[in-house]
């Protein structure tokens, strides 16, 4: 009886431990806390932008992908910076 309860305890806590993980990353709308202010509003603007237009990643950091990936296995072409260490 005793090697029965064990496993059954570790999945308890388990599912108990990762509710509580799982309930810790609530949602809501981006606000600056009271001694930070946002970015200054750009020269030319009526309006400066708000915490989710700040979030936008620009293209150059998160780029599309322009190459396919290869679905078999192919021979590469010779690297002329593939060295062996010195």
């Amino acid at each position: 009886m005793a090697n029965l309860l064990k496993p059954v305890l570790i999945v308890s806590l388990a599912i108990s431990v990762s509710g509580a993980l799982a309930a810790c990353g609530a949602r809501a709308p981006l606000e600056p806390l009271a001694s930070n202010e946002l970015p200054p509003v750009p020269y030319g603007e009526a309006e400066g932008p708000d915490a989710e237009q700040l979030l936008e990643l620009p293209t150059l950091a998160a780029p599309e992908r322009s190459v396919e990936l290869r679905r078999r296995s192919e021979e590469r072409e010779d690297d002329p910076f593939d060295l062996p260490p010195d």
